[in-house]
């Protein structure tokens, strides 16, 4: 069977990697794909937005599944477009329909969601340029740190945790008022501060039965120690310490379940992987946000730890046997660093030749993101340019492989955080 992955990251190169073990696989193409994905997979050069031309390289090419990466193409309704034509429908489409997709593309959508199904979430308002200068009071007499986030799709930048009044006042002018992120900011969501430790669980469902899947912990900020500006991710460490027995019960117990429920009670068809960002407090979970796709690069982590064939979890999916299917985990640890162009998350510079791959120890994954060849050279072509992901018998040992490998690939200016994991080494040691 032909299989069509849609999307260009270290992400979508994983899930090609994973795909490409499984027996069933006649042929895997990413579009438009990578450097990475062109090794040993076929890239088409094909703009993930344009539905019409992605649906005529299904039928040119005999696609029978088509797997979403990234939110943008699902919140634009590509299941749909799939669906609704006669001559695509038999096409399994892994991502759910833009209704479903709505969970991420509307951060006020997915709070009231929440609110709807007595799922666990931060307490919130949702605010306009119309409605400023209620903002302007509410945020008055909040409580602080508080949280600031942009409605619509930011590319994971759209969040600001403003610590004091004034630092709210100027990410909401930012957000409200000079459109930072477009319209994505036309309305902005304010949200108490939670504290706690964050993790990521993730689950693939029909909208009924589900599997769940390795969870992972990432790491947003560009600096060490958490510091500075968001980032679409800086690494990712999968199991999660703290994410044991007791407490992932309470997650399926006080999430997972009533999230599905919620979408049945409210007519949302839902098939594929469905996200949710918790806060662990107090070792109770609490939603911080949902996306309707893997992460990146969490996906990095969590894949590798995958022993079952993908393909099979899928045709599961598609046969609304997810309920009786049995997930193969690898016990080990994963770590996945990502080494980013210098400058990012702000202003970088492409075009930078890339070396060091071929000194990558054996047993270290390299997922390629922003790369391109030319003139036979691999460049970085984004600011997010390559993840490795290394499997230890501890922790420690998978970041000491990741780091030793994100150590020997270089270009100009690259930059990668050498603490991934740091707060939950602290954990393990029980301090």
């Amino acid at each position: 069977m032909n299989v069509l992955i849609i999307g260009s990251g270290a992400r979508e190169h994983a899930i090609a990697w994973k795909l490409s073990q499984s027996e069933y696989c006649d042929k895997v193409f990413v579009a438009p794909g990578n450097a990475g994905t062109s090794d040993f997979h076929t890239n088409a050069s094909i703009d993930i937005h344009n539905f019409e031309e992605l649906a005529k390289f299904a039928c040119d090419f005999n696609i029978m599944m088509v797997v979403v990466g990234p939110e943008n193409a699902l919140v634009e309704g590509i299941h749909d477009y799939f669906q609704n034509s006669e001559y695509l429908k038999h096409i399994l489409v892994v991502g759910p329909t833009k209704a479903g997709a709505m969970l991420e593309g509307s951060k006020d959508f997915c709070k009231a969601f929440f609110s709807r199904h007595n799922i666990p979430t931060a307490r919130y308002q949702t605010f306009t340029e119309a409605t400023y200068r209620d903002a302007v009071e509410y945020l008055r007499n909040h409580s602080y740190p508080a949280v600031l986030k942009a409605d619509g799709l930011a590319a994971g930048k759209g969040v600001i945790i403003a610590q004091t009044f004034d630092e709210a006042i100027d990410a909401l002018e930012d957000l409200l008022r000079n459109k930072k992120f477009g319209n994505a900011g036309s309305k902005v969501v304010i949200e108490e501060y939670l504290q706690g430790i964050e993790v990521s669980v993730f689950i693939l469902t029909d909208g009924k039965e589900y599997v769940l899947l390795p969870e992972a912990k990432d790491y947003k900020r560009i600096g060490e120690a958490d510091a500075g500006l968001n980032t679409g991710g800086m690494g990712a460490v999968s199991p999660v310490p703290f994410a044991d027995d007791a407490f992932m019960q309470k997650v399926k117990d006080r999430v997972i379940t009533p999230t599905l429920t919620g979408l049945q009670q409210d007519n949302i068809p839902y098939t594929g992987f469905l996200f949710i960002g918790l806060m662990n407090v107090n070792g109770d979970p609490y939603v911080i946000e949902y996306n309707v796709r893997l992460g990146d690069p969490e996906t990095e982590a969590i894949i590798p730890r995958i022993k079952s064939d993908l393909f099979e979890l899928f045709r599961a999916l598609h046969d609304h046997k997810l309920g009786s299917f049995k997930l193969e985990i690898d016990p080990r640890t994963a770590a996945t660093v990502f080494l980013v162009s210098g400058g990012y998350p702000e202003g970088f510079e492409k075009g930078k030749v890339i070396t060091g791959l071929e000194n990558v120890d054996k047993d270290v994954l390299v997922f390629h993101a922003g790369t391109k060849i030319v003139n036979d050279k691999l460049i970085n072509n984004g600011g997010r340019v390559i993840a490795v992901t290394a499997l230890g018998d501890t922790l420690e040992e998978a970041l000491a492989k990741a780091n030793k490998a994100a150590e020997t690939i270089t270009w100009q200016n690259r930059y990668y955080r050498r603490d991934i994991g740091f707060d939950l080494r602290t954990i393990k040691a029980g301090i």
